[in-house]
């Protein structure tokens, strides 16, 4: 086998492929690491087929998370009907933005707990079609030195 331009043998990695749209079967190969439907990630190693243990969400609540990033930068995009409103609660250092459909049924609250000029605390919450059932919960804790942010935790509910 020739030597790559790494001189290492066989192909290089950066000429291999992911395939990260869902397909139907399982991969066959050694090495190949395709995302599979209803199963999740799969590789092929050996012989034998193995998963990848992942996020440890369900498909479900992973869906919901990707429907929240969809409001986290501003307001509701694809996948949500027109005609949303927002509403920010308070002035210069606003405390809650909430996102409601147009029927003023609740899709997303953003509330924000300050520390002087500073916000300390940032959480999303997503909302079922009532309004009322909380879907997830995003929770980003912010640290700083001086007026700079020096580290950021999040959690996910």
């Amino acid at each position: 086998m020739p030597l790559t331009p790494d001189r290492h043998p066989g192909v290089l990695d950066e000429d291999e492929a992911i395939q990260l749209e869902p397909q139907a079967v399982a991969p066959t190969a050694n090495g190949e690491l395709r995302y599979v439907t209803g199963t999740g990630f799969r590789f092929f190693e050996e012989g034998v087929e193995k998963g990848l243990s992942g996020s440890g969400l369900t498909e479900s609540q992973h869906k919901v998370l990707l429907n929240l990033i969809h409001f986290i930068d501003e307001g509701p995009a694809e996948g949500f009907t027109t005609g949303a409103t927002k509403t920010v609660l308070g002035t210069v250092f606003p405390t809650q933005i909430l996102w409601k459909r147009s029927d003023a049924t609740s899709l997303v609250a953003q509330n924000i707990t300050w520390t002087g000029s500073k916000p300390t605390t940032i959480q999303w919450k997503m909302y079922a079609a009532d309004g009322i059932t909380v879907l997830a919960t995003v929770t980003d804790t912010i640290s700083y030195t001086g007026v700079f942010e020096t580290g950021r935790t999040r959690a996910i509910t």
